[in-house]
């Protein structure tokens, strides 16, 4: 059985997934951008949905283009973009407001 390893990039305007084997040679790469908005001036945000969606697409388009098979992935290592800050209801899971990026 081979096994790989998930990078996910979560940056500040779009989000990248690699899939490495293991010997650590790339198998598949996919970007995705999201929208910023700049309610007002110096302020940034974003949509916490759209960044949890673009997680959710670049990981599972890497997969397929890779034809994976997802239990063969044994390691996920996530960076992200540190000064960005999301509160959640613990009730709903959702947020209350758009993430404070920086």
């Amino acid at each position: 059985m081979s096994k790989y390893v998930l990078a996910i990039d979560q940056g500040t305007s779009s989000t990248k997934a690699i899939l490495f084997d293991q010997t650590f040679s790339l198998k598949s790469i996919a970007q995705q951008e999201f929208e910023q908005f700049f309610p007002y001036p110096g302020w940034v945000e974003h949509n916490p949905e759209d960044l949890w969606n673009s997680v959710l697409a670049t990981s599972r388009s890497v997969i397929k283009k890779s034809n994976v098979n997802s239990s063969n992935i044994v390691s996920i290592g996530i960076t992200n973009q540190r000064e960005t800050t999301i509160v959640w209801d613990k009730n709903t899971g959702k947020s209350i407001y758009p993430a404070i990026v920086w």
